[in-house]
């Protein structure tokens, strides 16, 4: 059941406007967005009054890595996603490099007398690369609980596991869960103050929503924060109320959110950048090597800069960052005189980030045509940005030498995104040598699809919207026939587009074997159904989707991606071939090890 299954926007009674770069307006209606779309988190940060670069410069150091011993990995079956040779036998790492690749009859001298990884028969693929992502968001939540739908398929299991929580928690101290999806969990479409209630009354408890831009809290949190029938609506958000105006404990936005999560002293305590290190490990469980954060500055500004790179300087990271920073916060970028690709291996700026619309299945992803049984102002969504300022931070950001990258869902904000493109590129712009996005670009007609060739941009999918709301597209959001427009990867890969998939974590979990088999299989979420099978593709485009694709558009491909003399021996070792199984088992292969410049981060030894 969906959070908002009639259509129908949630208002706040009073809502003022002018919030510094805010959620736009009717945002809160949106309990699908993803956390760029909002400053979801700075209110609480805020109030809380925590500085991230302050717990950034609590962060302890590693001593100086060492270089890695030489090893030569053998028995295995090696996918390089190099097209000129994709197979291999074996591969000499040295120092943190991969130093030759190929059969074991061709093996250099180089290689003789070397430590052996012998894989006994396993698969060895390159490091997967996430490619959209939010981790400061995730950092702060690392160690909440995960009661979402991958754990639990309904709210009395998710309710059940925050109760057995509760109960391992001392007296008084915060139980917060994560990743709770009304929309894919069996049973109401909220969370209230009753139902936490009965969690306990021991424990102030508060849940986010996977969107992050709702919050459920029960009554010892809802009184902690001192929040009653005379508590007003904060600016852009809502308190939600039952029929006698009393908080029901339902908060929608950052700004309501925050004045109860505010009182959690664990955020407070907490560090960011040790959150971030522990993301970038849970991470390296599903076989990423590298992660791209798409909304950096919308947490707490360029303070999120000193948390990457306290991150850096720490020593211990087990993945390579990428990022790009986030045009709601342009002037402050401008100040600080930010130019692109700064940084290096481990942490680097790849992109300007700008929002233009919202979510589709909340229905605020900008249309041609107007949602399914929505009247008024906002029947075909919202525009988070006027298109004159559109055109021109395209304009301006390419003439700097950014890498532009629009988040652009519905068709609409598609067309207004394609034509920003393309008139940078009348005014002799190349968005194609810049490698330009179009983040999520989930409704794409034929027409937009060869003008995306054209213009050489390339786009990357959220294909857990097949998967996961694909059912409600076709029934509640669009209709059969504009729903099966959606994560068109099969007609992009007949174009010649470079195309990859991502996660958008919160809003679906990374794990990007589960985002090949959606691409591949493009089955949906409690249905028998497959949303456009015209549009799968094959495990060996979905395979390079998640890793030379994915690089590529993180302009990291000359380092990572492949196995490849030169590159870092960033790789993976499977337990089965992701080219030859049954493409639904494509989501449950095992990650037995992962390795980042050759030495292993995860996995058995």
């Amino acid at each position: 059941m969906l959070d908002n299954p009639s259509g129908q926007h949630f208002e706040a009674a009073h809502r003022p406007t002018g919030l510094h770069h805010s959620v736009p307006k009717h945002h809160s209606a949106d309990p699908f967005a993803c956390p760029c779309c909002a400053n979801v988190f700075a209110e609480t940060l805020r109030l809380s009054s925590i500085d991230l670069a302050e717990q950034a410069r609590r962060t302890p150091k590693a001593p100086d890595r060492a270089a890695p011993a030489p090893f030569l990995v053998t028995g295995a079956q090696l996918i390089t996603m190099n097209a000129a040779a994709p197979a291999a036998e074996a591969m000499l790492v040295e120092e943190g490099r991969i130093a030759w690749v190929g059969i074991l009859d061709d093996m250099p001298e180089a290689a003789e007398g070397k430590a052996r990884l012998d894989l006994k028969g396993k698969v060895v693929v390159p490091g997967f690369v996430e490619p959209h992502m939010h981790l400061p968001p995730l950092a702060m939540m690392h160690g909440f609980s995960n009661i979402g739908p991958n754990r639990f398929d309904s709210t009395e299991q998710a309710l059940a596991q925050l109760a057995e929580d509760a109960a391992n928690t001392p007296k008084g101290e915060w139980v917060v869960g994560r990743q709770f999806d009304p929309s894919l969990q069996h049973g109401p479409d909220y969370l209230t103050k009753d139902m936490l209630d009965a969690v306990s009354t021991d424990h102030p408890v508060f849940v986010y929503n996977t969107s992050l831009h709702l919050g459920y809290c029960n009554s010892v949190a809802l009184t902690l924060a001192g929040i009653d029938a005379t508590t007003p609506d904060p600016q852009g958000a809502e308190i939600g109320r039952d029929a006698q105006g009393n908080p029901n404990g339902v908060l929608k936005a950052g700004p309501a959110m925050a004045l109860v999560v505010r009182h959690n002293t664990k955020l407070k305590h907490g560090n960011i950048a040790e959150g971030c290190l522990s993301v970038l490990r849970q991470a390296n469980a599903v076989g990423i090597t590298m992660l791209c954060d798409q909304g950096t500055g919308m947490f707490q500004g360029i303070k999120e800069l000193e948390v990457y790179q306290s991150m850096r300087e720490s020593g211990r990271m087990t993945a390579r960052f990428r990022y790009s920073v986030s045009q709601a916060m342009a002037q402050r970028w401008d100040e600080a005189k930010l130019l692109w690709g700064e940084g290096d291996e481990w942490v680097r700026r790849t992109g300007w980030k700008i929002v233009s619309d919202g979510s589709n299945q909340g229905r605020t992803g900008l249309q041609r045509e107007a949602f399914i049984g929505i009247d008024g102002d906002n029947a075909h969504g919202m525009a988070y940005i006027e298109k004159a300022e559109l055109d021109a931070a395209v304009e301006t950001r390419l003439r700097q030498g950014w890498a532009v990258c629009v988040h652009a869902n519905g068709d609409a904000a598609i067309d207004r995104a394609l034509d920003a493109f393309a008139k940078a590129k009348a005014k002799g712009l190349d968005p194609a040598a810049m490698r330009c996005r179009i983040e999520h670009c989930s409704i794409l007609h034929d027409e937009q699809i060869e003008q995306m060739a054209k213009l050489g941009l390339s786009p990357s999918f959220l294909i857990g919207h097949v998967h996961y709301w694909g059912k409600a597209f076709v029934e509640d959001i669009f209709g059969l026939e504009k729903a099966s427009k959606l994560d068109r990867t099969g007609a992009c890969e007949d174009q010649g587009i470079r195309w990859s998939l991502h996660s958008d974590d919160p809003v679906t979990e990374m794990n990007p074997l589960r985002c090949m088999e959606n691409a591949v299989v493009r089955n949906m979420w409690r249905s028998d159904e497959l949303l456009s099978p015209e549009e799968r593709v094959p495990a060996a485009a979905a395979l390079r989707a998640m890793t030379i694709d994915a690089a590529w558009q993180c302009h990291s491909d000359h380092e990572v991606g492949s196995l490849e003399v030169g590159k870092f021996a960033d790789f993976v070792v499977l337990d089965q071939d992701p080219l030859t199984i049954a493409p639904e088992g494509l989501g449950s292969i095992e990650v037995l090890q992962t390795w980042v410049g050759g030495e292993q981060v995860y996995g058995d030894s």
